[in-house]
């Protein structure tokens, strides 16, 4: 399951900069990860450890495991758990924070840009919860989703690597292997640092933490005539670009409050998250959403909802006027429904095989009747778009099997596609042949945490390539739901 500590001549831990914890010290609090007994590595992300100018050859030493844990650190690094706020299923929590993490710092990649490495698992905080610390199944999880969101075009958090601890822990009355995650993200400001922030009726901080937000995510917005609008503008912009990704790749995030949204609109949190089977608009996976308040089909209103939060609370900035902040805030998180309504259009119209200059409104109909015919028929959605791709070269055998007995209204939707001109080549790029399918995921993260790593490293490898599709009766099981009669899948939080 673990590499074997390679040897390695000795040499000093990265220097990493400290940009949050200096210019925000208001949103950061001071963290010690916990040492581990052992750590030993189980996964590596190459490419991030490339990207970030990490030579991967010193992370699987023992001195590069202790760096990934937060304990081997170059001087003048001091981790920082983030204070934020947020409303989780609509109450208000006036402070949540990192509970069980820690910002190490931050590092510049091949192209300057800043990226966050973030640790996960290492142990309690000022601001825990529980007990701070994390255990090899939910890391794998999320180091796996992360790649596999980033595969499929999806903003997404990604992992560098996942270290066993040594280090068990009791979850749930098992004893589980313990780990830590170290992560990277083009920043972790969530919409709820900004609600942190406007709690405490300091303006310079709100406009200190905007100021940070507009330089290093959203430059163009400085040029503006109202900076501060033109930042939530972008954001919301930026929110609804992602809510469509979701949408059209099937995927329930299932904790979608204003503590897990980042102002960079890349997805975080992979804990209580599911892809759908069949399809299922109100599909909802996560133990505890009772009402179905994160379901697949709320995520868009959501995602409209937590905006206004945040809005709300950077209206000081938006005008000096305390009415006119508020209208201004309203009406810049009102234009999310037409800016997400254009991201869904464009985001279907390619998985439909249609170009541009098919008309949204056309476009819309014609996806709109297609998941009207999966819901009353209970098709699976990954698999319905991508054999649309044989369909429109001809041979519509692949869709049909996918429905029981003649279906007329897929007749007719059918000779209503195919008028739009479709191009199977673009039906083939949009829609993937592999996605993280929730009992496969869960049947690899059982056999890494008993110790066999291979299933969950060959499901990585097809997750990475999703749109590729490998021949081969082993690589079938990975393309089809789960059996008639499965137990519905469950998540959890807190993972």
């Amino acid at each position: 399951m673990t590499h074997p500590i390679a040897p390695h001549a000795a040499r000093r831990p990265p220097v990493l900069e400290q940009t949050w914890a200096e210019l925000l010290p208001e949103l950061s609090r001071p963290a010690s990860p916990v040492r581990t007994p052992d750590p030993r590595l189980i996964a590596l992300n190459e490419e991030i450890a490339g990207e970030l100018g990490l030579e991967p050859g010193w992370l699987r030493s023992d001195d590069g495991a202790r760096f990934l844990t937060g304990e081997s650190r170059a001087d003048g690094t001091a981790p920082v758990a983030q204070v934020y706020a947020g409303h989780q299923w609509g109450e208000f929590r006036p402070i949540l924070g990192d509970g069980r993490a820690a910002l190490l710092g931050e590092r510049r990649d091949r192209r300057g840009r800043l990226r966050d490495l973030h640790l996960k698992g290492i142990g309690p905080t000022s601001m825990s919860r529980v007990d701070g610390f994390a255990t090899v199944g939910p890391m794998l999880r999320e180091y796996l989703m992360g790649d596999a969101m980033h595969a499929l075009g999806v903003p997404a958090t990604r992992a560098l690597a996942v270290v066993s601890t040594g280090a068990p822990r009791e979850r749930d009355g098992q004893v589980l292997p313990g780990a830590v995650l170290a992560r990277t993200a083009a920043s972790h400001v969530r919409f709820g640092s900004f609600e942190y922030a406007g709690t405490h009726e300091d303006p310079g901080l709100l406009r200190r933490l905007a100021d940070h937000v507009i330089a290093r995510h959203y430059p163009q917005a400085a040029r503006a005539e109202h900076p501060y609008r033109a930042l939530l503008a972008e954001i919301v912009e930026a929110a609804a670009a992602l809510t469509a990704d979701w949408m059209r790749i099937g995927f329930v995030h299932g904790v979608l409050s204003t503590d897990n949204v980042l102002v960079s609109a890349e997805t975080i949190d992979y804990g209580p998250c599911a892809f759908l089977d069949a399809y299922e608009p109100g599909a909802r996976f996560s133990s505890i959403d009772e009402f179905g308040r994160y379901a697949y089909d709320r995520q868009p209103a959501i995602m409209r909802w937590n905006l206004e939060r945040l809005a709300e609370a950077m209206a000081p900035l938006l005008d000096d006027d305390v009415a006119t902040a508020e209208r201004t805030a309203a009406d810049i998180t009102a234009s999310f429904e037409d800016r997400y309504r254009a991201h869904r259009s464009l985001a279907f119209g390619r998985k439909l095989g249609v170009g541009q200059n098919v008309e949204q409104a056309e476009i819309e109909a014609v996806a709109d009747a297609a998941l009207g015919m999966l819901t009353e028929h209970a098709v699976d959605f990954t698999g319905f778009w991508r054999d649309l791709a044989a369909a429109a070269a001809g041979d519509e055998r692949p869709v049909r099997s996918r429905f029981l007995g003649p279906v007329p209204e897929l007749d007719a939707w059918l000779h209503r596609w195919r008028a739009l001109g479709p191009d199977d080549e673009l039906i083939r790029r949009a829609n993937p042949v592999y996605i993280a399918r929730n009992h496969i995921l869960d049947e690899a993260l059982a056999a890494a945490v008993d110790g066999d790593i291979a299933p969950f490293t060959q499901l990585l490898g097809l997750l990475r390539t999703p749109f590729i599709e490998r021949a081969g009766d082993q690589h079938r099981r990975y393309t089809r739901p789960a059996p008639d009669g499965a137990p519905r899948h469950l998540t959890y939080c807190g993972t």
